[in-house]
């Protein structure tokens, strides 16, 4: 039974990575905003895809303390898009990737939309 449970979840996983990998291909033409979150802490960074380079990024590695993740995946999107703004990055194509548009893969967007990207 476990081992269904697991299978199905990691079905559901492939699946919502490909709907979302599907509906960022159509907007190729702008640079990706894409979201990493472990356990302990989340990472986002921006890309170009064309020419395969990082052109911001940012994480919530140095800011642990008694925050809680939510709150530093909020400063990480605040952070993110200060930088993007002084390398005048405006419109971005969020990729969330395999994660549910909650908790901190939302607080980061939100912060984000406060920081000026829009997506």
């Amino acid at each position: 039974m476990v081992r269904y449970r697991n299978m199905k979840r990691q079905s559901t996983r492939k699946t919502r990575h490909k709907r979302i990998k599907a509906a960022i291909k159509n907007n190729s033409n702008r640079l990706r905003l894409s979201v990493f979150r472990s356990n302990r802490y989340v990472f986002a960074q921006i890309i170009d895809d064309a020419k395969g380079v990082t052109l911001v990024s940012a994480g919530d590695l140095k800011s642990k303390g008694k925050t809680k993740k939510t709150e530093s995946a909020k400063s990480v999107g605040l952070e993110l898009a200060k930088m993007a703004k002084s390398k005048k990055i405006e419109t971005v194509a969020f990729d969330r990737g395999v994660y549910k548009y909650q908790g901190r893969v939302r607080a980061l967007a939100e912060g984000a939309r406060e920081g000026g990207l829009k997506f």
